[in-house]
């Protein structure tokens, strides 16, 4: 193993793609004959379909990671889609995972996970750590990143972070999202700490009471970012970046271009291309000039290309002109 962001690196060099594929299926987008043959198999457990409709997942998805492999350099797994259907729909999701692992994909797992002390700790062993069971280590799902809420502070982030030191794993910390509702909280004015700021915290000691305070407002956002930059200063690896990630809109580019300056070594996780209106042009400041730094996530736009029985092909079509256009806005800086 090497620096998660080591690894996402190689890969996108190799590939010369930054291409992330959002698996997040839902049953009403699925293609309705690959629905319509689990729909008629018989009930098992329950008999509320959950089982057939875990293992429709599955079929789907594994479709999926088959067909975009090639153009693509990471599969994101939307924990929730899997969540809402219990046991069988954790079975695909982990499943999922294994099988985009063995195409060479780097495997993020969006649970956007937090919280402190030892639940912290276990959400961190369940993903990217390994649990202590009663006779040594129990794998858990073994994905490569995870996305982490930064709500808790530094020590609900810390326990994440010692895995991914251990186990050479990455997370994605949210700091603004590509959610229109982002700004009703990422977007508040906050007071920076005096500490964060020493040139400023100088000049108001002399400058009277209109700058007694010493703290400048910033944005929330802001300042999740800068906590980011601290967090990862310590795992930068040799291509130069963090593996404490960042997942920012590709819905904001102002926003984007700006936190690129303020953080170079962060690699950030963009959603927000494709459907959500986001395009090449948008993320392009995202780049450095090998085209690192960021990996664009798409989904629906990619696995609801086509809802035929050539579902995967037109998916594979999809994420090949994604990894063209991309490449080419990142080589134009």
């Amino acid at each position: 193993m090497t620096n998660f962001a080591d690894r996402l690196n190689a890969a996108i060099l190799a590939k010369q793609s930054q291409v992330c594929v959002g698996l997040d299926p839902r049953l009403e987008k699925l293609p309705p004959s690959l629905v319509d043959r689990y729909r008629a198999e018989p009930r098992k457990g329950c008999g509320c379909g959950r089982h057939e409709i875990g293992e429709c997942f599955n079929e789907f998805g594994a479709a999926i990671i088959d067909a975009v492999a090639p153009a693509a350099v990471a599969i994101k797994l939307q924990l929730a889609c899997f969540e809402q259907y219990g046991p069988p729909g954790i079975k695909a999701f982990k499943h999922l995972g294994k099988r985009a692992a063995k195409a060479g994909l780097i495997v993020i797992a969006d649970a956007k996970r937090g919280d402190i002390g030892i639940s912290a700790a276990a959400y961190s062993a369940a993903f990217i750590g390994r649990p202590q069971g009663l006779d040594g280590r129990i794998d858990g799902f073994n994905v490569d990143a995870l996305t982490v809420n930064p709500l808790f502070g530094s020590d609900g982030i810390q326990p994440f972070m010692d895995d991914c030191r251990e186990y050479d794993a990455g997370i994605f910390v949210l700091v603004k999202t590509s959610n229109p509702g982002s700004a009703e909280l990422q977007d508040l004015e906050v007071e920076a700490m005096r500490a964060e700021n020493v040139e400023t915290s100088e000049v108001s000691a002399s400058s009277g009471p209109s700058a007694s305070s010493g703290e400048n407002p910033r944005k929330l956002y802001e300042k999740v970012a800068s906590l980011v930059d601290r967090w990862g200063a310590d795992m930068i690896g040799e291509s130069g970046y963090s593996s404490v990630g960042a997942v920012i809109g590709a819905t904001h580019p102002e926003i984007l271009a700006a936190l690129r300056q303020q953080l170079p070594a962060t690699p950030f996780l963009l959603p927000g291309y494709g459907a959500q209106g986001a395009g090449a042009a948008d993320v392009a400041d995202a780049f450095d000039s090998q085209g690192l730094g960021a990996l664009i996530t798409a989904s629906r736009s990619i696995i609801y290309a086509g809802d035929g029985e050539d579902f995967a092909a037109r998916a594979a079509d999809a994420a090949e002109k994604m990894r063209d256009e991309l490449w080419q806005a990142g080589r134009r800086k």
